[in-house]
């Protein structure tokens, strides 16, 4: 009855399969066999045989005896388990679906009958191997940068004599490539994501050297160099607490709409707005306007602009084309296609230390994610983000969620003793004035002895905190000190000497030598006398920019300066100022120029 009901049912429906080319039907047939050779017979008789059973063993489901089973129009009819028979014995392919609707179990029984008395082959089945389609290289961010360039390919004189320099020192393009390794994935993407052009993420390389402590003579500091005014404009917020200006995210944003800005203004030309972001629209405004009055063109390449500009555009082009010609070489440190950090919203205000303990990092790594922090925390007005390494994510998510806010900053409680002032707390808990007064709700500078603050301070000691803005200073002024002591000669004047006369053989100038000694730059010196000498390469070497945040700076006194407003402005002493510029008079001159060591987070915005 039950092979009965078999063939009953293959009366009402093709079988859905074929044994080479579809998947069984999961009633009708066992499961799919691989693709097979059909001339070999001992392959080919296992599959009849299994299939044969199935026939007479299990009836066929409903879900098989549809409307999309019957021959399609014009075709033959199905043929008779005989003439199947005789298409095996034939080494014909087999289709099952080509049972006869008349077919009986006895059709059935000797269609498997004969496929039992095929002769077997010793060799194995033949499979058939699909061939795996060529995945495509993974790129490293130079490479994906190179495949995404915009910007016209131009080969000129100005373009030549940037690239020689970049092409011959392939260690400066190494190092500054290895900095990036940090920061370039988000910097990339970024642009990427708003259809920048790939050459506006290297402006770094040109700008800062991929150094988000870099701060320049004009007062531009971080990746972007931003000045502080711009930096405002385009929300970057700077404060005691923090310089948005060297925030990698913040001020990655605030770079790409500038020059979204600057690209529209300028009608879709990149290179201008390259040349404005460097040299400001203003600028390029006028070099356009004249051009047009003298009936010249207004390219770029035919504008006379500021010598810094001019060099501006073809230095980033320049460096494109090096980054072309060695992305996926060994000059440029290899960066691959993933995030290096994730921003974290913590919530509140937290300590940089304690953020880095729950991390697993070490308090440099965490300021070099977060250089924006002039502090050893977060500013408690916020932002409250973190960039955290992507390895450490799940780490630092879990320690934060067991630090409740109340702990994530150590506060002290502070009685206020007799002779206290503002400054002198500020003074002795390392925070600012502005500080105190904001927590403790002061307005102006008077205090109550007896009253009692609340400061908050580091949890760690200062050292811990060695890439905070103030240990920074300590670092870098003792590291002049070093090279001061350790690079100092006296030199004892003889017979003939002059001023002139030593300061070419030590290649440094007549005013550094007066500077130095309290010297008159026409003094008349006496033989025997003992002069403190830096020579060149020292000199050079305290004024080089580096990473630190101290930076020497050539400061031209205006109108109306004097040393205070001067001293106040970069967070310097007056007395600092007079160490630094012995030759000082008691009234400045316009245009005098002062020597400075200034901590940059620390200069009056």
């Amino acid at each position: 009855m039950l092979a009965l009901f078999c063939l009953s049912a293959c009366q009402t429906a093709q079988l859905k399969t074929t044994v080479a080319n579809e998947p069984a039907s999961e009633t009708a047939i066992a499961t799919a066999t691989p693709e097979v050779d059909h001339t070999n017979n001992d392959s080919e008789t296992a599959m009849v045989e299994n299939m044969a059973i199935k026939l007479v063993v299990e009836p066929l489901s409903d879900d098989t005896a549809t409307s999309d089973m019957a021959p399609p129009m014009g075709e033959e009819p199905y043929q008779s388990a005989q003439a199947i028979a005789q298409n095996i014995s034939n080494d014909n392919y087999l289709n099952w679906s080509e049972l006869d609707s008349e077919a009986s179990t006895d059709a059935a029984a000797k269609l498997l009958a004969e496929a039992q008395r095929k002769p077997k082959s010793d060799a194995p089945p033949k499979v058939i191997v699909t061939p795996t389609p060529e995945v495509p290289p993974v790129l490293d961010l130079w490479q994906l940068t190179v495949a995404n360039y915009g910007l016209e390919f131009v080969d000129n004189n100005r373009i030549k004599q940037q690239y020689n320099f970049y092409n011959k020192h392939p260690e400066l393009m190494h190092r500054v490539t290895t900095r990036a390794s940090r920061y370039y994935h988000f910097m990339l993407h970024a642009a990427l994501d708003k259809s920048i052009p790939a050459e506006i993420a290297l402006i770094p390389i040109i700008e800062s050297g991929f150094d988000p402590f870099a701060y320049s003579s004009g007062r531009a500091s971080g990746a972007w160099q931003f000045i502080p005014a711009t930096g405002r404009g385009f929300g970057l917020k700077q404060n005691w607490w923090i310089d948005g200006r060297r925030d990698i995210v913040a001020s990655t944003n605030a770079a790409h709409k500038y020059l979204l800005q600057l690209h529209k203004m300028f009608d879709g030309d990149w290179l201008l707005a390259i040349a404005s972001y460097n040299g400001g629209q203003g600028t390029v405004q006028k070099a356009i306007k004249r051009n047009i009055k003298a009936g010249k063109p207004t390219d770029f390449w035919s504008l006379k602009l500021p010598r810094e500009t001019m060099n501006y555009v073809p230095k980033l082009l320049a460096v494109a084309r090096v980054v072309a010609e060695n992305a996926g070489t060994k000059t440029l440190y290899s960066i691959d296609d993933e995030a290096y950090f994730e921003a974290v919203d913590v919530g509140s205000q937290i300590d940089l230390a304690q953020a880095a303990e729950m991390a697993n990092i070490t308090t440099d790594e965490m300021y070099r994610l977060n250089p924006a922090y002039n502090q050893w925390a977060t500013d408690p007005k916020g932002p409250h983000k973190l960039l955290i390494p992507i390895a450490h994510i799940e780490r630092f998510k879990t320690g934060l969620l067991e630090l409740p806010s109340s702990k994530r900053v150590t506060w002290n409680r502070y009685k206020i003793v007799s002779g206290d002032s503002l400054g002198k707390i500020a003074q002795r808990f390392k925070v600012s004035v502005d500080l105190i007064r904001t927590i403790n709700n002061i307005n102006g500078s008077m205090i109550r002895m007896g009253k009692t603050l609340m400061i908050p301070i580091a949890s760690k000691d200062a050292a811990a905190y060695s890439l905070s803005a103030a240990q920074r200073v300590i670092n870098r002024q003792k590291q002049i000190t070093q090279n001061q002591a350790s690079q100092r000669i006296e030199y004892k004047v003889k017979s003939g000497d002059s001023l002139w006369k030593i300061a070419k053989k030590y290649k440094i100038s007549i005013k550094q030598i007066a500077s130095w000694n309290k010297l008159g730059t026409r003094s008349v010196l006496q033989i025997g006398d003992k002069l403190s000498i830096w020579p060149r390469s020292t000199t050079t070497k305290l004024a080089r920019p580096g990473r630190k945040v101290v930076k020497k700076l050539t400061y031209k006194v205006r109108s109306g300066d004097n040393l205070s407003t001067i001293a106040q402005r970069f967070s310097v002493t007056v007395k600092d100022i007079r160490k630094w510029n012995r030759r000082l008079k008691k009234y400045l001159q316009p245009g005098q120029k002062l020597s400075l060591f200034v901590n940059v987070t620390k200069i009056k915005k």
